[in-house]
């Protein structure tokens, strides 16, 4: 497939033929009107269907050459209709269609729920008091998922349970190693430390999200109250402080460019949680005395999201990443990442 076909079959989807697909297998689906591709996201392709009964969300595969087991949908499904009766908020599950014929890869259908998203760690969109409830709200979710018995929901073989870092950090390094485009002594360096200090396996095992942060979340219309946590594509079972840490790099993260995060504002006087507050609370929530091995977390954190991202990178370089633009600006800031991972690192030492 060409460049220039892969990106088409990217943004558009063939309706004359997915329609009908869908018709005979949703009730009460009628007749699909259009297909609008929604804008942002970097892995997985997500458009509105529009049809003559009501609206729906279609997420698929991009098309193209893939990494191994990356742009799971399938696995996206599976967690979300497993989370369906429990207090984790999600999507009602519709349809998976795993016949790559019918639009040239692996797609499921989703309720299409009307709420918020906020795209900024600040959330300028509302004020100090109402800041404070969102992120209550957020950690609130992330302490229920965590406490979620993946057996229970059917989940019990999700992931292989124990050894998550061990893996992830083999995983991860393989797909960097795998997409580099220029050599990073940064990033050399933090795979180094991280292999060399991992704590001891502590047996804590529970379905983790991925990416887990405040854009994958949406918020009611008319309050502060998550309605629903999307994009489970990286979903697995795993160690919980994995996901902890990873929302916690918003703490670090700038809040200009690329990322949005809340690292260089005035936490305080914007009504936004401290670090050390948010994380107090999640362990209160779980009944957790505390966190030790933190900065391993946290770098590891920054490590996992620059090798995400520079697999954006790559299949922006490509031709077939989501959103080609976006995915060399996110791809440009890798650099960045393990710098700030380094200094973690480094700050740990001095401690």
């Amino acid at each position: 497939m060409t460049s220039q076909a892969l990106n088409q079959s990217i943004v558009s989807l063939d309706i004359a033929r997915l329609g009908p697909y869908l018709a005979e297998r949703i009730p009460g689906f009628g007749r699909l009107v259009s297909a609008d591709k929604f804008a942002g996201g970097q892995s997985n392709p997500t458009f509105l269907l529009t049809t003559d009964s009501g609206r729906y969300v279609l997420r698929r595969k991009p098309p193209g050459q893939l990494l191994k087991s990356a742009h799971a949908v399938d696995r996206e499904y599976r967690v979300m209709a497993a989370l369906a009766d429990t207090p984790v908020p999600v999507p009602r599950m519709h349809h998976l269609c795993e016949d790559e014929s019918v639009i040239g890869s692996v797609f499921f259908v989703m309720e299409f729920l009307e709420g918020r998203i906020f795209w900024e760690a600040v959330l300028p969109e509302i004020g100090p008091e109402d800041r404070r409830a969102v992120y209550d709200a957020m950690n609130a979710t992330l302490a229920a998922l965590h406490d979620v018995d993946p057996q229970a929901v059917g989940l019990g073989d999700f992931g292989r349970p124990g050894s998550y870092y061990e893996r992830q950090i083999a995983r991860w390094s393989e797909q960097y190693r795998a997409t580099e485009t220029t050599p990073l002594p940064d990033m050399d360096a933090l795979i180094a430390w991280l292999q060399e200090n991992q704590p001891a396996d502590d047996g804590m095992v529970s379905l983790v999200h991925g990416d887990f942060r405040h854009d994958n979340l949406m918020f009611a219309k008319d309050a502060p109250r998550v309605i629903a946590l999307l994009d489970w594509e990286l979903a697995t079972l795993g160690h919980p402080f994995a996901d902890l840490a990873y929302q916690c790099m918003q703490w670090r993260l700038p809040s200009k460019g690329a990322f949005r995060g809340m690292g260089d504002v005035d936490r305080v006087a914007l009504g936004l949680p401290v670090e050390e507050e948010y994380v107090a609370s999640y362990c209160e929530r779980r009944g957790l005395p505390g966190i030790p091995h933190w900065s391993f977390y946290l770098a590891f954190a920054f490590f996992r999201l620059a090798g995400i991202l520079q697999g954006v990178y790559k299949r922006a370089l490509d031709g077939n990443a989501s959103d080609p633009e976006r995915g060399v600006r996110m791809g440009e800031t890798v650099p960045l990442l393990a710098r700030l991972a380094i200094e973690e690192i480094e700050g740990r030492a001095l401690r």
